[in-house]
């Protein structure tokens, strides 16, 4: 398993969790002087101000990265709406308050914050591992199904994986496409996470045929 490493401040902690980075590098490219690619300490909470590595870590979407504060304030709060977002050739991006039914050894970030495999290839699912980019997987994210809209934002987000199947998603949930439009609404979806399903990103029972095992 890959590391996890602890970035201590004056004022506020990071922390990262090797084990579900994927590299997006939302962090490694924020000006500032949180984090320098190179720099022998990546990361150095007290160069700049506490506002400013919230914004950074918050910004990553793998939940990778999070944060501890170290005064009475709360540390990270839910986006006030539940959105997956179908990646362009790459994971689902998950961001709300997620409830994730997945191993117990992940990073805190992953309450807020997720990058699940969409491709049927990662060796850590239900998160990606950028498996897609060497098997090659192609789906550009589009969403062709509206569904039937949602009545409030927020509240639980549920992920539950189905033996040698589908992604189960509940609550009330925002599916954005590959170029960040909100394409479908609801309260129940089962998407696609073999990487075979003609109907991406729902589930249409080619996780079957394909032999898919999770």
């Amino acid at each position: 398993m890959k590391e996890k490493v602890n970035y201590p401040g004056q004022k506020i902690e990071v922390k990262w969790d090797g084990h579900l980075c994927i590299h997006i590098a939302e962090c490694g490219k924020a000006k500032g002087e949180l984090f320098v690619n190179g720099r022998q300490t990546w990361c150095q909470p007290d160069f700049v101000l506490v506002e400013n590595v919230i914004d950074v870590v918050e910004r990553c979407p793998s939940g990778a990265l999070s944060y501890k504060r170290k005064d009475s304030k709360v540390n990270e709060n839910p986006d006030q709406e539940n959105t997956l977002t179908v990646c362009y050739n790459g994971p689902y991006f998950a961001r709300g308050e997620l409830d994730i039914e997945s191993s117990p050894e992940v990073s805190s970030g992953t309450k807020y914050r997720a990058a699940l495999c969409r491709c049927g290839s990662s060796k850590n699912k239900p998160y990606c591992d950028n498996s897609h980019e060497t098997i090659g997987f192609k789906d550009f994210g589009a969403v062709g199904d509206k569904g039937d809209s949602i009545k409030t934002k927020g509240g639980k987000f549920k992920i539950k994986e189905r033996v040698n199947g589908p992604l189960l998603l509940s609550g009330n949930i925002s599916i954005k496409n590959g170029s960040g439009r909100v394409a479908w609404q609801g309260t129940e979806v089962a998407l696609c996470r073999c990487g075979a399903s003609k109907d991406k990103p729902f589930c249409d029972g080619s996780h079957i045929t394909a032999g898919f095992k999770s």
